[in-house]
């Protein structure tokens, strides 16, 4: 029981699609929920064939089976916060909806809409975001539109921060009790991120970092966002832990692949056994271990 005595908060439950490279979605969302001290367990609403270079193909997984697994992990561990991601239908948006009402409405929700991936994979049809409108982002504690995101969703184009924060506003209209503007996409060496709440506009502003190993960069903030509301952080907290956390997963990105590729999810965690602190770098439990790791 000393296990489970430890994880009492920060337990995120990441609904979206899984990525074959790693970078986004599912496994972007367990890498820094992890790293940032939570407990993650996920709900495969599709499974993708992607590298750094692009999304060859796209497998949804059925209605049913996303119901079952969210049902399932909530019921028997428990949640503290739930970010979306991908949901490539309706019916998977419909799901999460009802899993929310029934299961885990007073929990904090993360909507990141992902609409199409950053090679111009499109993921939702228009009928699967206008049910997102009506049915999840009136449930959101905090929606992460990036800008091509947030233009699709109300409708005009966003060239500059006044129209980011006209944005936010008409979206604040849908139901969520936060909304973040992402800014990544404007031109410039400045990028500038409009968090609304209810106490108003705060507009989060970094250098941008000269990088192209920016795959699954949505994906992380929001899971980063969902932990930390799950471990007790104010949303603008979050928000600004969860920036922190990004911009140096860019900075220390490992370059791998020939297209963007992805983050290092792990620049904040020290690799286990590859310290100094024993010749084996085991310690001194090794002897514990069957075969001394070797039926592992």
């Amino acid at each position: 029981m000393a296990f489970r005595d430890t994880i009492m908060r920060g337990r995120v439950l990441a609904i979206g699609g899984s990525d074959s490279g790693g970078g986004a979605g599912i496994q972007a969302d367990v890498k820094t929920v992890m790293a940032l001290g939570g407990y993650a367990m996920t709900a495969i609403a599709a499974v993708t064939v992607q590298d750094t270079t692009g999304i060859s193909m796209v497998h949804e997984v059925p209605a049913s089976i996303l119901s079952a697994q969210m049902a399932t992990v909530v019921r028997d561990i428990g949640v503290d916060a739930i970010k979306t991601g991908m949901l490539g239908s309706a019916s998977a948006v419909r799901a999460v909806a009802d899993m929310l009402d029934s299961q885990a409405s007073p929990v904090p929700l993360v909507v990141d809409p992902v609409f199409q991936s950053s090679s111009g994979h499109v993921f939702m049809d228009q009928a699967a975001i206008k049910v997102m409108k009506d049915w999840l982002c009136l449930r959101a504690t905090l929606l992460t539109p990036n800008i091509p995101e947030a233009e699709h969703l109300v409708g005009f184009s966003i060239r500059d921060l006044s129209d980011m924060k006209r944005a936010a506003g008409i979206l604040m209209t849908l139901g969520p009790e936060a909304v973040l503007v992402k800014g990544g996409h404007m031109p410039g060496q400045t990028i500038e991120d409009v968090l609304l709440t209810a106490d108003g506009f705060d507009v989060m502003m970094g250098r941008r970092i000269d990088s192209k190993n920016t795959h699954g960069t949505g994906c992380t903030l929001a899971s980063a966002i969902a932990v930390s509301l799950g471990l007790g952080f104010s949303i603008p907290d979050a928000v600004r832990r969860a920036r922190a956390y990004v911009r140096e997963a860019i900075r220390k990105a490992p370059g791998l692949g020939h297209g963007h590729g992805p983050l290092n999810h792990a620049h904040n965690v020290r690799p286990f056994g590859l310290d100094d602190s024993s010749a084996s770098g085991f310690g001194e439990d090794e002897a514990d271990l069957p075969g001394a790791l070797g039926t592992l």
